[in-house]
């Protein structure tokens, strides 16, 4: 590390401006040491704006004069910001994730600078982007100047993730856990239930996007008699792991980047950050390429498996807001839900339980006032419930309707029927 200059943190964030527009760092790759130590500097600058995707971990917004100095554009809320997104200091723009760079490429939103973490420099000076390739490969590339809080605990991935040391305008040495998830761990019954139900659509040789939440891992768990399917996805978690250690996913039926399983982040527990350190299999690219249609749509029989908030009884899917209320972001679902009804013998899927934790139908005659169409009826195909499988696609208005209380939670049906009933007669 001697041939590396580095900085303290307080340095560092004194780099950056008032009237700064500041992207941050992503997922298990947000670099909260520099960024709460950017926030405590309320008072001292003003207007600087924080650009970011998903953010994990405890970021210290609430402290005094912190919305007063600083601005929030959020391109996804996460649940650690939801409340400050929702500020009048705070708003969240509508992006299809794979359009995020262009953002920062074509002037839209272009930025001072870019805080990221990374691992430490190889023996070539080259350090890794490591957990999240996504929108921050194009980030670094256009800020006028990049900040690296070099954590020797973040995994060196491969793909697009390497980034030169010549690149950074101040290092910082700061050792750290990542965030870790365990989305495993909150598959219930009901969820279970909804794994096996997507997981009977998925045929061999297919390959998956499984996004977030335990759904994904849900139906990960039920592949494991499927033979040479391949991962091209967003995003994964631990769930991916026993298939390809049990060469369930070989990835050798696809077209792009075939034999390496592709992402543009991960997310999860530790296991599968030692999984992806270094581990030639693996291929981190940037978000522009992985959640590309025209890409995606190259590979064969691709199952996107998606999850929405409500799903209106034409088809309209509602997974961002709840009404008004921003609860996170378009993010990459209608990438890969366009780039697999594309695909040859593609299955776009939206997987949800049929109630709220409170009991509330998730299937609805109407999307409550304000609510956002994240997919559109004329892209919503496989609708997945705990009580079974419809497919949307081709059919008229009322045939959807009909579909889709046949899916709904038992307790709502005659409600829902009502308003079918009111609506179409």
């Amino acid at each position: 590390m001697e041939n590396h200059q580095f900085i303290s943190g307080e340095e560092a964030v004194n780099l950056i401006n008032s009237g700064d527009r500041v992207f941050v760092h992503g997922s298990a790759a947000t670099p909260l040491f520099l960024l709460n130590l950017l926030l405590k500097r309320a008072g001292e600058i003003s207007d600087v704006e924080i650009v970011s995707i998903s953010m994990f971990g405890e970021v210290d917004w609430k402290q005094p004069g912190v919305t007063d100095s600083f601005y929030l554009n959020s391109l996804f809320v996460s649940s650690n910001i939801r409340e400050w997104a929702n500020s009048s200091r705070g708003r969240y723009v509508p992006i299809f994730l794979s359009e995020i760079p262009l953002l920062f490429e074509n002037g839209y939103l272009p930025l001072d600078v870019a805080i990221v973490q990374v691992s430490p420099p190889d023996q070539h000076g080259y350090c890794s982007l490591g957990t999240s390739v996504d929108a921050a490969w194009s980030a670094v590339r256009t800020a006028k100047k990049v900040i690296a809080q070099v954590n020797p605990k973040m995994p060196r991935t491969l793909g697009d993730s390497p980034i030169h040391s010549s690149k950074f305008s101040a290092m910082v040495w700061h050792e750290t856990e990542l965030p870790s998830v365990d989305y495993g761990s909150k598959i219930n019954e009901t969820i279970q239930k909804i794994g096996e139900n997507v997981a009977g659509l998925i045929e061999d040789g297919s390959t998956l996007q499984a996004g977030i939440g335990a759904i994904p891992d849900a139906v990960l768990n039920c592949l494991k008699n499927h033979k040479d399917l391949g991962i091209h996805t967003e995003m994964f978690s631990d769930g991916v792991i026993p298939l390809i250690a049990s060469g369930v996913v070989n990835n050798e039926k696809k077209k792009i980047l075939r034999g390496k399983t592709v992402t543009s982040f991960v997310a999860g527990t530790q296991k599968v950050y030692d999984f992806v350190h270094d581990n030639p299999s693996m291929s981190f690219m940037n978000v522009s390429l992985v959640n590309d249609s025209g890409t995606i749509r190259q590979n064969p029989r691709v199952v996107a498996i998606n999850s929405a908030l409500e799903v209106d009884l034409t088809g309209q899917i509602c997974s961002d807001s709840i009404g008004t209320y921003q609860y996170s972001g378009i993010g990459g679902q209608m990438d890969f839900m366009r780039g697999a009804a594309l695909s040859a013998g593609g299955k776009p899927i939206i997987a949800i339980p049929s109630v709220t934790n409170k009991g509330i139908s998730r299937i609805t005659p109407f999307l409550k006032e304000g609510a956002g169409v994240v997919t559109t009826r004329g892209h919503a195909h496989y609708i997945v419930t705990e009580y079974g499988v419809v497919n949307l696609y081709g059919k008229n208005l009322e045939q959807r309707s009909k579909l889709l209380i046949g899916i709904a939670h038992p307790d709502h049906r005659e409600a829902l029927e009502k308003a079918h009933f009111e609506r179409f007669q």
